[in-house]
């Protein structure tokens, strides 16, 4: 008895994890699953190669539409869809606060260093892009 005591301890040591590794692997395949049957018209979604679109058409079974500009819609694998993602919502309360504030000039310094700002800018904006010299690879 005590001669099978430690081989069986052995194989039990590994498969334990061998059984509990293969359990989760199988519900995240049913979680995928789930997702990718329940997808509606309208939703985001983001693809398994970081594409963020919505869905445009659910019809095909191995299928769906996936627009992803206006106007522009692609056909895409149903295991493409790697996630549902929450639609960006724009907070257009803060968008008017920050633009109906102006700055208060209280001096005639302030008035001075304001001009010159709108100056610089306006010869940087002048000169337009910076653009590097090409690299020259191989030449000595």
């Amino acid at each position: 008895m005590e001669g099978l005591f430690l081989p069986l301890l052995l194989m039990l040591v590994v498969a334990i994890p061998l059984f509990l590794g293969s359990r989760k692997q199988k519900q995240a395949v049913q979680r995928q699953q789930e997702l990718q049957n329940n997808l509606v018209e309208g939703d985001r979604v983001m693809t398994t190669s970081g594409l963020y679109a919505t869905v445009a058409d659910t019809s095909g079974d191995t299928t769906i539409d996936l627009e992803i500009a206006p106007g522009v819609v692609t056909t895409w694998l149903r295991q493409a869809v790697r996630e549902k993602v929450e639609p960006i919502v724009e907070d257009d309360e803060a968008d008017e606060t920050e633009s109906d504030e102006t700055p208060v000039i209280e001096s005639a310094t302030e008035v001075e260093t304001a001009k010159s700002d709108e100056d610089e800018k306006t010869e940087a904006e002048k000169a337009g892009p910076q653009v590097a010299p090409p690299l020259e690879h191989g030449k000595k």
